[in-house]
């Protein structure tokens, strides 16, 4: 087999480190929260959304921005989502005030978005066989990179050149694929490919926002609010006509008959199972690490290292492991070791010290890990190679929805489950437990304090330990839960045998 040609080696380069810049835009934010806070003021509901809107407009465009790569041009979609991400970079650094600030974030989502799905689908073109299972090992790996070291990275330019440094990092790491992509890059786009499923993505798109929105505005307004309530009832009838509207059309953004098959919907829960057991905590750990327990950025960067670093070794423990066991048993097995890191993490109150708080964190990294390792190989096998776009929109669009849906939920429950230790507290009403409990999960101490007059930080953060624990043995049961489907669903099929059948149906 003939190496590949330099052309190809630097399109690589420019994928991955669009694939590194990623996990940066998500991270970053949450490690400098309390700053931004400090600079641009905001309500929870509105600092919340620095996270949310990110995650929100990537996930509901990620099919889109396949559909759109295939139809009209890889390069050209890839190109452009890389300056919009460099774009709201900067635009991020000069917002006047936190709701133009999430503004920012929803168009750097919307640009990651392109940059992804039309770079993985321009690799899925120019490599093959055993080169396009590495290419695409690459990009799981510098996603990792990216993962694990962000928040170390974010925390020293933190503390270094201040919050608007880390909101730039991912701008200039896009700049520099922007410009090797724009010299080796080769356009491709797929001639049968029917453009963009304008109806499915409107839908999609309404669906996501609505129960984004209601989940995040539940705590401030309340469950039985009619705006929640609407927001919710409205997500459950733009998620239905969107099923409606996928079944009738010719050329569906989302082909709805894939879920008839057993294994492709094992892999999109194994897309969706890192959400709620180690994804949220890469933004409710800083959250609390900083504006809770008074850490600085750059020691929550390294507990942080704890949790996500293993995401850097395990997975090539996963691939040797995929030649003797099916990828069901090594992903159930994994989300287990994570359950019973999770369960560990509850029993660790505000102000533990690092040595003791860093296994657990690295028990869950580990357990995440394995199905890590397993998940993009898996999800390329799905559909022939010329429905790349496809395919990467349908696997990452899963992840990702679920990690922001994910995230909504959990902080809703943390939210709630202060609440209601804070109610118990002597003198303090229902109403002003919510509010602070609503200041204490977005990181504002103080402020939170200011709500509750004769409570001390001691009684305050013994509350939020408390909450938090009951929660992390929330999330254990459902990642034991999604074990044992993902084991049922993915078993009795190694990931060899995987490989070969993604060969087979791309060369039909």
């Amino acid at each position: 087999m003939s190496s590949p040609s330099p052309s190809k080696n630097w399109l690589l380069a420019a994928v991955c480190l669009a694939a590194l810049g990623m996990p940066l835009s998500f991270t970053g934010p949450a490690v400098v929260l309390p700053a931004i806070r400090d600079a641009l003021g905001g309500t929870p509901v509105q600092l919340n959304w620095v996270t949310n809107a990110f995650m929100l407009s990537f996930g509901a465009t990620l099919m889109a921005a396949g559909a759109l790569a295939d139809a009209y041009g890889r390069k050209r979609v890839f190109l452009m989502g890389l300056a919009v991400v460099a774009l709201s970079s900067s635009l991020l650094t000069l917002a006047p005030g936190i709701v133009a600030f999430d503004l920012a974030r929803a168009l750097q989502g919307l640009g990651s978005a392109a940059a992804f799905a039309a770079g993985t689908a321009a690799l899925a073109q120019v490599f093959d066989g055993a080169a396009r299972t590495r290419a695409f090992s690459f990009i799981g790996t510098s996603f990792g990179v990216g993962l694990s070291c962000g928040s170390i990275l974010s925390g020293w330019l933190a503390e270094s050149f201040g919050w608007q440094s880390v909101m730039l990092s991912p701008g200039a790491i896009s700049l520099l694929a922007l410009c090797i992509a724009s010299l080796s890059m080769r356009e491709s786009s797929n001639p049968h490919a029917m453009g963009l499923d304008m109806p499915g993505t409107l839908t999609f798109t309404a669906a996501l926002t609505l129960l984004t929105l209601g989940v995040l505005q539940a705590p401030d307004s309340g469950w039985g609010s009619p705006w929640v309530i609407g927001a919710l009832a409205g997500a459950a009838l733009m998620g239905a006509a969107f099923i409606a509207i996928e079944r009738r059309v010719a050329h569906p953004m989302l082909d709805l008959s894939l879920f008839r098959f057993p294994r492709f919907v094992g892999v999109q829960l194994l897309a969706a199972a890192p959400a709620y057991g180690f994804v949220v905590l890469l933004v409710l750990l800083p959250i609390r690490f900083i504006g809770l327990e008074g850490r600085s950025a750059m020691e929550a960067g390294v507990f942080m290292f704890a949790l996500s670093g293993p995401i850097l070794v395990v997975p090539t423990l996963a691939a040797s492991l995929a030649h003797r066991f099916s990828a069901g048993v090594i992903s159930a097995v994994g989300l287990l070791v994570c359950a019973a890191g999770l369960l560990w993490l509850s029993y660790c109150a505000p102000g533990t010290p690092l040595h003791a708080i860093v296994w657990p964190l690295l028990l869950i990294g580990a357990g995440i890990g394995l199905p890590w390792g397993l998940m993009d190989g898996l999800a390329v096998s799905v559909v022939p190679r010329e429905r790349a776009g496809m395919a990467s929109g349908i696997f990452n669009t899963v992840r990702v929805a679920g990690e922001g849906i994910a995230l909504a939920l959990v902080g809703a429950g943390l939210t709630a489950l202060v609440a209601l230790q804070l109610g118990r507290l002597p003198a303090h009403p229902g109403a002003a437990a919510s509010q602070a409990a609503q200041r204490v999960t977005t990181g504002d101490l103080s402020q939170a304090l200011a709500l509750l007059p004769g409570v001390d930080r001691a009684a305050l953060l013994h509350a939020y330990g408390a909450a938090f624990g009951t929660l992390l043995c929330v999330l254990a049961g459902v990642t034991v839960l999604t074990a044992l489907v993902v084991f049922v669903f993915l078993r009795g099929e190694t990931h060899a045998e995987a490989g070969a059948v993604a060969l087979e149906s791309s060369a039909c």
